[in-house]
């Protein structure tokens, strides 16, 4: 009894200090990124390069959203998008034929992003850091923005009292809001997540079932 009450005295701390890191920020900076990918192994991991990045600045206190950011990438390690990949994120080779190459891309972000300060870079998961960090590190371009980052999908769980994190897609159906867009576009992704924010923050709560 006395071990469980100090655990969960510990983890009630840690939720208490990790939202008070939250709101000390102006605004939340929420990405997704979509990225080369197969269904036949033909490309690893390490060498997957961001195709979209979507883009959402959230006003922190209102949670609305101000302004949007969106680009088509060419990837040069495997410049030819797979049919799963073309299927998987509605985005055809003709869009990224003639997208800028990431570190131009990256420079138009940094341009935007130029216009707001004291933000939070918040993503479904650590997949979008880790993916910025590993084109960042090949094309040897900086990317300032992933040094504070939150994953929202494991906040999202622990400020609803859920024991498990789920994708963004069956969030959305857990808090009763419509999917708009496509799934696997970064930019429409990018706002589904803006709006799952206020549950994010526990602002508000999931209903329960009767």
């Amino acid at each position: 009894m006395g071990n469980k009450f100090k655990e969960k005295t510990r983890r009630q701390e840690f939720l208490e200090r990790r939202d008070m890191n939250l709101k000390k920020y102006d605004y939340y900076l929420v990405i997704d990124l979509e990225a080369t990918c197969c269904d036949k192994a033909s490309i690893p991991r390490g060498e997957m390069e961001i195709i979209e990045i979507g883009a959402v600045m959230v006003e922190a206190q209102s949670l609305e959203n101000v302004s949007e950011f969106q680009t088509f990438i060419m990837p040069v390690r495997h410049p030819k998008l797979t049919p799963f990949c073309q299927e998987l994120t509605t985005i055809s080779q003709e869009q990224l034929d003639s997208a800028p190459h990431y570190p131009q891309a990256i420079k138009d972000f940094h341009k935007w992003l130029s216009n707001y300060s004291n933000y939070l870079f918040c993503s479904w998961g650590d997949y979008d850091k880790n993916q910025f960090l590993q084109d960042s590190l090949f094309h040897k371009v900086e990317t300032n923005f992933t040094n504070e980052h939150a994953n929202v999908k494991r906040i999202f769980a622990d400020s609803q009292g859920f024991k498990k994190s789920f994708g963004m897609a069956k969030a959305l159906r857990i808090a009763e809001i419509k999917l708009i867009g496509t799934h696997h576009r970064g930019i429409d992704d990018a706002r589904n997540i803006a709006k799952l924010m206020p549950f994010v923050l526990g602002r508000e709560k999931i209903k329960p079932k009767n």
